[in-house]
């Protein structure tokens, strides 16, 4: 397999499960799409009832259209309890800390966001951090973002604990 198989190959592989939420553009290009900034959700795999939601950089031109563009590492994260938050033992425990749970690509190869978790057991908090990093140096720039884990009012107004295991 060629180095040029490769790299296309890298190219379809598809993005990070996230939802893209909203958009807004902050520079008019007369060629190619505007630079923007993406406002997108993401659910933590682990954890039923916590949901975050980041707003990145996104390059436009046509550097950017044809995804060859290094994004910024400038992010902002903001985390919610949804719903009622269940944790696994593993994670109640600590074994589970600084598990990403969050990657998004934001160059052709080298360039990546993450989104990494961690629970404060004695506040009963989970913290969210998201940076930047790449093969070679990352970025300091860094966001964080908590959920103070609390009981849960359901549909039919049945308070849920706090914390289960599953």
């Amino acid at each position: 397999m060629t180095l040029v198989t490769v790299l296309a190959c890298c190219c379809l592989v598809p993005a990070a499960s996230a939802e893209e939420i909203g958009r807004v553009s902050t520079t008019f290009k007369m060629i190619g799409a505007n630079d923007k900034i993406v406002i997108e959700a993401f659910d933590d795999p682990d954890i039923s009832g916590a949901t975050c939601y980041v707003s990145r950089a996104k390059t436009g031109g046509i550097s950017g259209a044809l995804g060859v563009a290094e994004d910024k590492s400038d992010a902002s994260l903001a985390c919610r309890q949804t719903g009622p938050i269940r944790l696994s033992e593993k994670i109640m425990q600590g074994r589970e800390d600084g598990r990403r749970v969050f990657k998004k690509s934001t160059s052709l190869l080298f360039k990546k966001l993450q989104v990494v978790r961690f629970y404060d057991r004695k506040r009963n908090v989970l913290v969210y951090l998201s940076y930047s990093d790449k093969l070679v140096e990352g970025s300091p720039k860094n966001s964080i973002s908590t959920i103070v884990i609390r009981p849960w009012i359901g549909d039919s107004g049945a308070v849920v604990p706090a914390v289960k295991y599953k």
